[in-house]
């Protein structure tokens, strides 16, 4: 028999590419699917939530304007990272969602290969959704994509990771940062995943989880002026309402919540939902018979 002490974890916020205690220093019990205690999560507050958008904004920037190829690598250095630790999250998800092992490492594995899946779109969305428009007229109209900005994520409450990388990795492939809300009752496998975001090349702030009671923390992040879009995927119905009513007063994009296989094709419904199109219009000059005066 062993007689050396187990040493527990101890979870942390994962705010602008650190890892704080939250500011009100409280914590909440997890557990698994039988009620056995796993960790003490940390239970966010406004604070949090204010701090978490300060440290979006201030990652947007550089993040937006990075090349839509070099954010595909990052994107998929982190796939590169979750596959290094594919057993911590295998044994998190099946404690969080009452999986089997065999189970939770095909959920494991759908969620890396949905990663992998985001990181290509990175320098494809753009041709998708934008292009050149036939005008009446001696111009060129050019349509291109543009990032919304921050946006608040409600991860899904019973897919715990594989819901979790399908909110959150279309948001940050297309420009966006984002502040995401862990699932309530099991928040591990996000706070995990801001460990592994924390040892791969993106930026700090670009993705920042926080952990605790959704409505909480929500609410003010619905009603924050400097967050310009919401996705309600882990609410309620009667959360939602509230939320959308919060958002209008800046005119926020929303993103309803609806019913969602987190197994089936994504699509592009999610990379394409916080997105802006820019219209560009450029004289094309003097066109005679002869053809272009340039």
């Amino acid at each position: 028999m062993s007689d050396r002490l187990n040493v527990f974890k101890t979870y942390k916020l994962y705010v602008g590419g650190k890892f704080p205690r939250s500011e009100s220093g409280r914590v909440y019990e997890v557990t698994d699917s039988k009620g056995k205690w796993l960790a003490n999560a940390p239970l966010s507050s406004r604070k949090d939530a204010r701090d978490a958008v300060v440290a979006a904004r201030k990652a947007f920037g550089g993040w937006s304007g990075a090349t839509a190829y070099n954010r595909g690598q990052i994107l998929y250095r982190i796939a590169e990272m979750l596959e290094g630790r594919k057993d911590q999250f295998v044994r998190e998800v099946a404690d969080a969602e009452g999986l089997s092992k065999s189970k939770a490492a095909a959920v494991v594995d759908a969620a890396i290969d949905r990663w992998v899946w985001y990181a290509g779109w990175t320098d494809k969305i753009a041709q998708v959704v934008g292009g050149a428009n036939p005008v009446a007229g001696p111009y060129f109209n050019l349509s291109s994509p543009e990032p919304t900005g921050v946006v608040t994520v409600l991860a899904p409450q019973e897919s715990s990771f594989l819901g979790l990388i399908s909110v959150v990795a279309p948001v940050i492939a297309t420009g966006n940062t984002v502040v995401v809300i862990a699932s309530e009752n099991s928040p591990l496998p996000a706070l995990s995943l801001g460990e592994v975001l924390a040892t791969s090349d993106l930026p700090g702030g670009v993705v920042n989880v926080l952990s605790g009671r959704t409505a909480e923390i929500a609410a003010p992040l619905a009603a924050h002026q400097d967050v310009n879009a919401i996705d309600l995927a882990g609410a309620d119905e009667v959360l939602a309402k509230d939320l959308e009513i919060a958002a209008a007063d800046n005119l926020k994009r929303v993103l309803r919540p609806q019913p969602v296989d987190y197994t089936e094709p994504p699509g592009i419904n999610r990379l394409t939902a916080f997105l802006e199109t820019k219209t560009v219009w450029h004289p094309t000059g003097s066109l005679g018979a002869g053809g272009s005066s340039y």
